[in-house]
């Protein structure tokens, strides 16, 4: 078959609308086939970007966020130049804090790892100082502050990314990728209800719905739905919530503020399979956690609810690769609660490997290849 697409990328969500706009914008021809499922991770994202105050977890997993922290800082003036929507990305600060006795050895060992790989950037604070820039925070016992967090909005991100992927010329389709039409190790086409894609390559960036497809090649299992609840809020219209950093509790939930009043909590971390329903129990837990860290949103009016189902991978890290037995099909998932953060940085590495360039990082820790 003459290929029609140079690359078929499955699911058009943060990740695989990266990965579209990446590739057409190295010149290659893409087809994007989106679904878009509902519990999609990308629709209910809090959208914290503060890879600086990241500790306790692998050397190359924090190297991948600090890439992709400085990624959103050539991609949001690159999406802008094209005439993309806002994505509502701001620097606004973040402040990594820990509030119970029991985590003073975890948020320790947490700011030690943060301090040492951003000395220049991140800054220990007191707790007044912390109230000071925080005034919905309650009581407190340790605040690390990052001047670089910012925030951006999962649903205008990949707005913002789709009208750029458009504008570079990738063919965007609503259905969905039934199927993968292969010869040996190279898949020939993409299958979709109404037509068959032929294609030099495919990208599976299908969130918690990847094995669906990567299991033509074995990766049957690995990557697996955990629910996320998170509820708005909004403050009484004098509050300026705009100049708020992001609240980042060691080992409790996030506070995330917007400019309009609007204020995100979250999150839930729910193993319910494919349940993508917002419940009372986790709106129980939200208001819990949330209003005994910050007391002071106690008199918010309640907005929603959202409920997404993030792609986690067996071992907590992202799939970036080849799949194992397969010369040309690829996958980019299991970014877990960090998908709106790594989401745009994957699609230009992916890019890079597809094109046979070497990738900005090592990207061995994340082969697909350790959970087939």
């Amino acid at each position: 078959m003459t290929p029609a697409a140079d690359v078929v990328v499955v699911g058009g969500g943060v990740v695989g609308a990266a990965c579209a706009y990446e590739l057409a914008r190295d010149g290659q021809r893409v087809t994007l086939v989106d679904r878009h499922d509902v519990g999609r991770a990308t629709d209910a994202g809090a959208g914290i970007l503060s890879p600086e105050t990241y500790g306790g977890t692998v050397p190359a997993f924090l190297d991948l966020a600090d890439l992709a922290g400085a990624h959103y800082r050539d991609l949001v003036p690159d999406l802008g130049e094209l005439g993309a929507p806002d994505t509502r990305y701001a620097v606004c600060g973040a402040l990594r804090v820990g509030f119970r006795e029991g985590e003073d050895d975890v948020f320790a060992a947490s700011a030690r790892v943060a301090l040492a790989r951003h000395p220049d950037v991140l800054e220990p604070v007191s707790v007044d100082d912390a109230r000071a820039m925080f005034p919905p925070l309650g009581e407190i016992r340790h605040a690390l502050y990052n001047p670089r967090g910012a925030r951006v909005d999962g649903r205008e991100l990949v707005a913002a990314l789709e009208f750029a992927a458009r504008a570079v010329g990738v063919d965007w389709r609503s259905g969905q990728a039934a199927r993968l039409v292969v010869d040996g190790e190279r898949v020939r086409a993409v299958e979709t209800p109404s037509s068959t894609v032929p294609c030099g390559a495919v990208v599976i960036a299908g969130g918690a719905w990847t094995t669906e497809l990567a299991g033509t090649f074995g990766l049957r299992s690995g990557v697996r739905p955990v629910r996320g609840q998170i509820v708005h809020l909004r403050l009484r219209l004098d509050a300026d919530t705009g100049s708020w950093p992001v609240l980042q509790p060691i080992l409790s939930h996030y506070v995330v503020p917007w400019p309009d009043g609007r204020v995100a909590l979250g999150a839930t971390v729910e193993d319910v399979g494919f349940d993508a329903r917002p419940t009372a129990a986790g709106l129980r837990q939200l208001f819990s956690e949330g209003l005994r860290l910050s007391p002071g949103l106690a008199d918010a009016t309640f907005l929603e609810v959202r409920a997404g189902l993030r792609p986690v991978s067996d071992d907590d890290l992202p799939l970036i690769g080849v799949l194992p037995g397969a010369a040309n099909a690829y996958v980019a998932s299991g970014h877990g609660a960090n998908g709106l953060l790594l989401g745009p940085v994957t699609g230009r590495l992916v890019a890079d490997v597809v094109s046979a360039r070497e990738p900005h990082l090592d990207l061995g820790c994340f082969s697909p290849a350790r959970l087939v």
